[in-house]
């Protein structure tokens, strides 16, 4: 009896000696070793690919912002703040309804087939007001120069991004609303446009974000 209890402490003692070591190295050692790996080579990435302006942080080069206008009484959706640059739609997007205490939204798509008609009618009403809301006096935008990213979500409905077509549409608007000249926002568009990845990989693209943190930028030194 003498001999099994002394086995039995034994086993637990060597079973009480794994689990240390093993919660020390995964739990411990592998974090702290990740985390240095990551904050040493990719420090922007690793935390969270922030974009700041004046030291600030105003959000994530990863994540899609939406720029609007507050809502007015009895209004459901919001008009956009036509002095900046918009980005995708972002339909699909449900809302938090666990946390209520945050105004947050879900990622995700539509799930509606290519020939829903609630689909094809959210691109309808997308892509005229891309038409209203971007032609000024003296540039008029056609339907055919809209973009199909300008009226469609993507599947995550977090996209960041729009392409320099879409931005040149809304040069003159937003030249116009800032009291600019169309030559300087053409410039912003230039200067924020990004190449394809490694030179073959995706389509040139311009964050949103950056965008208007440059126009904010441009406005102030006017």
């Amino acid at each position: 009896m003498n001999h099994s209890v002394t086995n039995t402490v034994r086993l637990f003692g060597a079973g009480l000696r794994a689990l240390l070591m093993l919660t020390l190295v995964t739990g411990v050692i592998y974090p702290l070793l990740v985390t240095g790996v990551a904050q040493g080579l990719f420090h922007d990435k690793a935390n969270g690919s922030e974009i700041t302006a004046h030291g600030k942080v105003v959000g994530s080069s990863l994540i899609g912002q939406s720029y609007d206008l507050p809502l007015k009484k009895g209004q459901e959706t919001p008009d956009p703040d036509l002095k900046w640059f918009q980005g995708r739609p972002a339909n699909g997007l449900g809302s938090n309804s666990v946390n209520t205490r945050y105004k947050l939204l879900l990622s995700g798509a539509t799930n509606l087939s290519a020939d829903s008609e609630d689909l094809l009618q959210q691109v309808r009403d997308a892509k005229a007001a891309v038409v209203r809301n971007n032609s000024v006096p003296g540039y008029t935008v056609k339907p055919s120069q809209v973009p199909a990213e300008a009226v469609t979500s993507s599947g995550s409905g977090l996209d960041p991004h729009i392409s320099p077509r879409y931005a040149k549409i809304q040069v003159h608007r937003v030249a116009e609303r800032n009291g600019l000249s169309v030559g300087q926002v053409e410039q912003l568009v230039r200067d924020k446009t990004e190449g394809r990845t490694a030179g073959f990989i995706g389509e040139p693209r311009v964050n949103v974000l950056e965008l208007n943190v440059a126009l904010k930028d441009l406005v102030a030194r006017r």
